[in-house]
C-alpha cells in the first residue's frame, strides 16, 4: 500500500474511532449519568484545593512538580490506552483523553502537595511517595475498578500502577531538584 494510502485509512479509522467514542459518551457518559459527575468532579475538586494550599512563596517549584507528574502521567496514561491496557469507561467530554481527570488533577494535585508538605517539613519525600502510590494504586484503583470507572487488560494490574506512581513521582522530584540546582547556581 502506497503513503498516501495509509495515511488516508489512517485519517479515515481516526475519525471512525472519534465517531464512536463520542456516541458512547453521548450514551454512557454525558451529563445526565452521576459517574460524569463524579469524574468532572475528580478533574474540579484537586484544582480548588490546589488554589487555597499551595504554598505561594514556593509557588513555582511547586507547581514545576506538579506539571512533571501531569505531563509524564498523561502521556503514559495515552501510551497505555492506546496499547490496550487501560480503557477509561467514563469521561468528562469525548474530545479530550478520557484519563484527563487523574492525569491533569487527582494525581499531579496529589503529588505536588506531598512535595511540597515533605519539602517544608524536612520529611522524607520518598517514604511518603511509596505510601500515596499505594494509596492511589491499591486503594483508589480498586474503587475504581469495582465502580467500573477503570479497567485494567493485557496483564496491567495495579503493581504496575504502584510502580507508575513511584517512578513519575521520583522523576518529577529530581528534574525539579535539578531547576532548582539551576536556578540558585544561575542567580
Amino acid at each position: 500500500m502506497a503513503q498516501n494510502q495509509l495515511i488516508n485509512q489512517t485519517f479515515e479509522k481516526q475519525e471512525e474511532l472519534s465517531t464512536i467514542i463520542s456516541s458512547y459518551w453521548s450514551q454512557y457518559s454525558h451529563m445526565g449519568t452521576w459517574q460524569f459527575w463524579v469524574v468532572t468532579s475528580f478533574l474540579i475538586i484537586p484544582l480548588v484545593i490546589l488554589v487555597f494550599a499551595v504554598d505561594r512563596k514556593r509557588i513555582f517549584e511547586v507547581l514545576f512538580f506538579g506539571f512533571v507528574v501531569h505531563m509524564l502521567w498523561t502521556y503514559a496514561a495515552l501510551a497505555l490506552t492506546n496499547l490496550g491496557y487501560f480503557s477509561y469507561n467514563y469521561f468528562s467530554t469525548p474530545v479530550l483523553p478520557a484519563s484527563l481527570n487523574m492525569t491533569a488533577s487527582v494525581l499531579p494535585v496529589s503529588f505536588l502537595l506531598l512535595y511540597q508538605y515533605c519539602t517544608n517539613h524536612q520529611k522524607n519525600f520518598f517514604l511518603f511517595l511509596l505510601l500515596l502510590s499505594a494509596v492511589f494504586a491499591f486503594g483508589f484503583g480498586s474503587i475504581e475498578i469495582k465502580m467500573g470507572f477503570l479497567e485494567l487488560r493485557g496483564g496491567m494490574n495495579q503493581l504496575y500502577l504502584f510502580l507508575g506512581d513511584i517512578v513519575i513521582g521520583v522523576l518529577a522530584y529530581f528534574l525539579t531538584q535539578l531547576i532548582n540546582r539551576y536556578k540558585v547556581e544561575r542567580y
